[in-house]
């Protein structure tokens, strides 16, 4: 079995040390980084489903989500080489929250590491996060950049709501209002107004390079 296979199963077992050691034979080997984090996430989003089909229990999916981290930091030297962010510019400062409701980060966390090591200053806000605090947090940040993620079909109005509060108060020509996640397309983000949209981690640091014209 592959090194990028046993590091898949590391994180669906949970066992952090195995994940970090796997992902370092990983770049041993010239694996693709980016490969290597996506195959880490989608073995967490499968646990994901199956936690929300009671097959498996909180514990498990937390176990797995610390695996993914802690391979996910073996990367990350990877990923800033292959991303080349530039150390000497000054650097836009960027908020992102997965929005209200929805209470999946891979995909943002991903995102937000991407953005990190592509020479961007990221305010993580987390899961979860009302509309009002992610307005709030890029006012307090000086933020550029706000970044919306949902998985789920039922939470992606919430990133409608996040701009709809920002043109109620006069903020909107402030930031570029970027989204993503598993529901949200292309036509969803022109519908609401957004300033971009991308499919994955790696898109979205392009997207964001455009949008502020770097």
């Amino acid at each position: 079995m592959s090194a990028i296979d046993e590091l898949r199963k590391a994180v669906i077992a949970g066992e952090d040390d195995a994940a970090q050691e796997w992902a370092q034979k990983c770049v041993a080997e010239g694996v693709n980084p980016m490969e290597a984090v996506n195959v880490m996430g989608d073995a967490l989003r499968e646990l994901g489903i199956q936690f929300q089909n009671m097959e498996v229990f909180l514990p498990e999916v937390l176990l797995a989500t610390d695996a993914f981290k802690a391979g996910l930091k073996v990367f990350e030297p990877e990923l800033a080489k292959a991303v080349q962010g530039d150390a000497k510019k000054e650097k836009v400062k960027v908020v992102i929250a997965t929005v209200k409701g929805d209470v999946h980060a891979v995909g943002k966390d991903m995102v937000a590491t991407m953005w990190t090591v592509a020479g961007f200053d990221v305010k993580n806000l987390g899961a979860d996060v009302d509309s009002e605090a992610i307005i709030k947090a890029a006012e307090d940040f000086g933020a550029k950049i706000i970044g919306l993620s949902a998985l789920m079909s039922t939470t992606i109005p919430h990133q409608k709501e996040v701009i709809d509060f920002l043109e109620a108060k006069g903020l909107r020509d402030k930031y570029k209002v970027l989204i993503g996640g598993g529901s949200t397309t292309p036509q969803w983000a022109e519908q609401i107004g957004a300033d971009g949209w991308s499919k994955d981690a790696v898109e979205a640091v392009e997207v964001a390079n455009r949008v502020l014209g770097l």
